[in-house]
This record gives C-alpha cells, sequence and structure tokens, in this order.
C-alpha cells in the first residue's frame, strides 16, 4: 500500500521544472546546453532594492509579520493597484504570499469543493490544472485558437459555463504564449459574466508590466460590476527580476482574501520579512528600469520571432507581452520526420541541438513549443542558428 495520498497521485511535476532540471544536468555533464525554457528575467534585482533588503536587516526586520503581509507592504500594494490601474482596496481585501503561486493555490484551496469547475484556457500556465485538482475541483480546458491569438472569446465562455462553474482564470501577458487580452476583449467576456453571476474571476497579471508596441494593459476588475467577483494576482518576481525572493499579492473580496489568509496560516505563515521590505521599495521606488527592461525584451522578442518564421516547417505568432513566443511545429511533425508528438520535438532538439525549450502539449496545446527570450542576445543568437540547423535535417 503506498503511502503517497490519492490527492497528490492526481496531479504530475511541473514540466518547465523538468525542462530545466534536465538541462543542468546536462551543462553539469559538460554540454553546452541553452536554457530556453526558464520563466524569469536574466536582469538582476535592481540595487535601490537589494539596498532595502540589507537594510532591513541591519534594522533587525527578521521576526515573523503579520501572516499574509505586513501593513507596510499592503499599503504599498494598496497604492500600486489605485496609481496603476485606478482600483481601490482597502488593506483586509489584499494578500501577500509566498510568490504569486501561493497566492492562487491559497485561492483555490479556500474556495473549491468537490465538483466545482474552473475554466482554464489553454494553452495555459502548467500549474492551473494541477493546484485546481490539488484543491479537489474539476479543471475545464478550453482549447483556444491560434487564428485568436490564443485567447478564449466570449462565445466560448459561455458555451463552457454550467451550473458547476466557479471561476474563470484569465492570464494576460499569458504564460506561454504572449498574447494579451485588449480591454475590448476582456468588455466582451464581462458580458457573459455579467450574466452569470455566480461565477468568480481570477486575474492573474504577473506579466503587466512587460508589454509591447504601447500596448494598453488592462485588467478585468477594472470593469466596475465586476470588482467584487475578481481576485487579481500580480508580484514582483517579473517585473523588479524578484523571482527568487518569492513575493507574490492578491487582490479582492474580503471573505476570500480572509480565507487564503487562513489556509496560509496553516502552511507558510508569513513571507520572509527581508523580501517583504524589499517588495515596499520595489512598488514605491524608481519605476524608470522597467521600460528600459521592455524594450530589451523587444529586441529580443522581435529577433527570436524572426528567425523562427525563417525557418522551414516552424511559424509563430508576434505576442504583445511577457517575453515567450509560442511557435507551430505541426509542419515537422509526422512521418517524415519520424516525430510523433511536440514533446518529441523538444527531447530531440535538446539531444541533438542541446536547446532546452518545453513543449505545448504541457501547457495544454499539442503542436506547439514556447521559447523564453529571457537571456542574452548571444545566446538566443546561437539557439536560433542551432534550431534552423536541427529542423532542416529533420526532413
Amino acid at each position: 500500500m503506498s503511502i503517497v495520498s490519492n490527492s497528490l497521485k492526481r496531479i504530475k511535476p511541473s514540466p518547465t521544472i523538468a525542462v530545466t532540471s534536465k538541462a543542468r544536468e546536462m551543462r553539469a555533464a559538460g554540454k553546452d546546453v541553452i536554457g530556453l525554457g526558464a520563466g524569469e528575467p536574466d536582469f538582476d534585482t535592481p540595487d535601490n532594492i537589494k539596498e532595502a533588503a540589507i537594510q532591513a536587516i541591519k534594522n533587525g526586520e527578521t521576526k515573523y509579520t503579520a501572516v499574509d503581509g505586513t501593513p507596510k507592504l499592503k499599503k504599498a500594494i494598496r497604492e500600486k493597484f489605485l496609481r496603476e490601474n485606478n482600483l481601490s482596496y482597502d488593506l483586509d481585501q489584499i494578500s501577500v504570499g509566498t510568490g504569486g503561486k501561493q497566492v492562487l493555490y491559497n485561492a483555490f484551496m479556500a474556495t473549491l469543493n468537490p465538483g466545482d469547475e474552473v475554466i482554464i484556457p489553454a494553452p495555459y500556465w502548467v500549474s492551473y490544472p494541477d493546484m485546481v485538482l490539488l484543491a479537489g475541483g474539476k479543471p475545464k480546458i478550453i482549447k483556444c485558437s491560434e487564428k485568436n491569438e490564443f485567447k478564449i472569446t466570449a462565445k466560448e465562455l459561455q458555451k463552457a459555463i454550467n451550473k458547476k462553474t466557479k471561476w474563470l482564470i484569465i492570464n494576460s501577458p499569458s504564460n506561454p504564449t504572449g498574447s494579451c487580452y485588449t480591454k475590448r476583449e476582456l468588455t466582451d467576456l464581462s458580458k457573459v459574466l455579467l450574466k452569470n453571476k455566480k461565477i468568480y474571476i481570477l486575474s492573474d497579471d504577473i506579466y503587466e508590466h512587460i508589454t509591447y508596441e504601447n500596448f494598453e494593459f488592462f485588467t478585468i476588475a477594472q470593469i466596475k460590476a465586476l470588482k467584487n467577483r475578481t481576485l487579481t494576482m500580480n508580484g514582483v518576481s517579473k517585473s523588479y527580476s524578484m523571482t527568487g525572493w518569492r513575493i507574490g499579492y492578491g487582490a479582492g473580496p474580503k471573505d476570500i482574501i480572509k480565507a487564503m489568509a487562513k489556509i496560509q496560516s496553516q502552511s507558510t505563515t508569513n513571507p520572509s520579512s527581508i523580501s517583504q521590505a524589499a517588495a515596499v521599495e520595489a512598488l514605491n521606488g524608481t519605476q524608470d528600469f522597467i521600460k528600459i527592461r521592455s524594450n530589451s525584451f523587444k529586441e529580443r522578442r522581435d529577433f527570436v520571432i524572426k528567425s523562427i518564421n525563417n525557418i522551414k516547417g516552424l511559424s509563430c505568432l508576434k505576442p504583445n507581452g511577457a517575453f515567450y513566443i509560442f511557435p507551430n511545429c505541426k509542419n515537422l511533425l509526422g512521418k517524415k520526420t519520424k516525430l510523433k508528438t511536440d514533446k518529441e520535438f523538444v527531447e530531440k532538439l535538446l539531444e541533438k541541438a542541446e536547446v532546452a525549450v518545453v513543449q505545448g502539449s504541457a501547457f495544454g496545446l499539442e503542436g506547439y513549443f514556447r521559447i523564453s527570450y529571457a537571456t542574452s542576445m548571444d545566446n538566443l543568437k546561437k539557439a536560433m542558428d542551432r534550431i534552423k540547423s536541427f529542423c532542416e535535417n529533420l526532413t
């Protein structure tokens, strides 16, 4: 008899972490692997944020804090939402977790009952379905068309809703595609949601500040009639290059925030006191570097998109945000290449070309793969040459 719980058997390890680990093992064995699988900026945390953390240590801010965030950080988060999104929240409508992932996990654990359904547009961030399953819910995957930039439409949403629907997840800009929902698209979705008043919306905005071509970011909580049914998750990981600091936050209805704090009180308790002090500086301090870094990401995106679309058998849309692209590799699967799936494609790419990417099926959509261009241009140039050579030798 296995000691492992049945709930754990319902989930699988993160495919993105698996790819990163495999690439790390190959490098340790002396292979020149270029990793395009990591979901984190290659830039360092800005110095002013580091200094705030150092000062917090010197000031002795090394004790337990309130379970779901210090008042000082919650105030900074409140000001961020007001300043950037024109959203007003009380402090007891804000929760701080050990990364954005914990905020999402807490929300599902606190709200889902057996049989409750969560609508998840695919391609999706790999952890959404497994967190829902672990919480006892049922993921309802809606495969979104490349023709619609991998975004769910109002018609598709309406068709997916039933009496068991409890949440809709919206991730914009998207991981893995980089696609962004426009204000008009979110307004169209809101019309469906306003007719179905028992559904809550979880808006994952973690890539909010990484957008291009003057894209105007809009989050669904800004639609006034939906604000009291929306949990908006964000954090400092991507915008401020603070992935290792592990600070995410959410804002939404008081009853959900209170329930999430109860879950967190019995798991991790508070996030790191030092990381919280650093996050205060991130949100309150200079924001000038964000635009500069986004411009750098845009340059890389443009280079990678052009390179991929010049490789026979591959094609890719140009997204408006995040630091990912999601190329279509369906033309390189089949009898001619002897590669049956996108998983086989990326495995062979790693083995033969020593380039690590993640298969689209890991994100719920077969026939694609995800490239993270959050690495140097030198690495990207070498990687694109290797991918091109690999693809040309397949047929």
